[in-house]
């Protein structure tokens, strides 16, 4: 048993530090959210009055907040709280640059540090099914692999810090593109008389297979258990589809990589969550691409 600290327990903390209560660790939690403590509780993390008390006893700290400032903000309160010896494990889903400063505000303490965010969305954190992208050293991931591995099916080592959300950031920018890609074709499909099962048997096995189709296709019927068929709940919020498009185009202008797809998927994305489909999955921005706006 690990005693394990667990700061940032919404919808994907949440269930993944009940994952850990699950396997049999000790599980400490912090959220500012009272609902979302109540929920932790219920699920056998116990709750501590602020982050700073949580991490005290922790052998591991394991956050996952909203971006990289939340991050940042709480790794300088905790690196000073955290007993000797500890490994901080951020999985939040934020810049690398911020990334690399967490890693460093842990290596001024001489504590061992990992960024890894995590794909798979609330459903991979429920299910204990989400993949780990993990950036630091590698005596930090093999310190780490048998805790993340509690919360998901795959965890892999991308490189040094900052690597898991390169990582991350790159993987989801190719699932914004195949997203629009894929729904756009289903809509040319649709004005060309094509219906979508014709179009998904064609394309899912032959040279258009792609995750977002055979997985997460973006009409109703074809994959019975994808967002389109339960009126675009998600899910996979266009909000954060957007976030993480965003991440990557600062994240190309600051490296010089030219990524004119990515540029064009934030652009429809943006708009797509500006006319308030903000909390829809974001596979529903085949219906943007029909020009239905409400």
């Amino acid at each position: 048993m690990t005693n394990i600290a667990f700061i940032g327990l919404g919808n994907m903390g949440g269930p993944m530090a009940a994952n850990l209560v699950k396997a049999g660790h000790a599980v400490t939690g912090f959220d500012l959210s009272a609902a979302s403590c109540d929920q932790a509780r219920n699920d056998g993390v116990t709750i501590s009055d602020s982050a700073t008390d949580a991490v005290r006893e922790a052998d591991v700290v394991i956050t996952m907040l909203p971006a990289g400032k939340h991050v940042l903000s709480v790794y300088a309160n905790l690196v000073s709280s955290v007993k000797e010896g500890a490994l901080l494990i951020d999985c939040s889903t934020i810049d690398v640059e911020s990334a690399r400063k967490a890693h460093d505000l842990a290596r001024e303490r001489n504590l061992m540090s990992l960024d890894a965010p995590v794909s798979g969305g609330v459903g991979g954190a429920k299910g204990a099914t989400l993949t780990f992208m993990a950036g630091g050293e590698k005596g930090a991931f093999d310190r780490a692999e048998p805790i993340l591995s509690k919360m998901g099916k795959k965890v892999v080592h991308c490189g040094e810090p900052g690597a898991g959300q390169a990582a991350k950031i790159c993987n989801n920018m190719i699932l914004g593109i195949s997203m629009i890609g894929v729904a756009e074709a289903f809509v040319l499909g649709e004005k060309l008389g094509l219906s979508h099962q014709a179009l998904f048997d064609v394309a899912s096995t032959s040279s258009g297979q792609c995750w977002s189709l055979t997985t997460y296709c973006p009409v109703p019927g074809p994959v019975p258990t994808s967002p389109a068929n339960n009126d675009y709940k998600p899910g996979f919020a266009a909000a954060l589809m957007l976030k993480d498009l965003k991440l990557a185009q600062e994240a190309a202008l600051a490296s010089g990589a030219s990524t004119p797809l990515g540029a064009e998927a934030a652009q429809l994305y943006a708009l797509f969550n500006g006319a308030g489909h903000e909390g829809d999955d974001f596979s529903g921005i085949i219906n943007f691409l029909r020009g239905q706006t409400g």
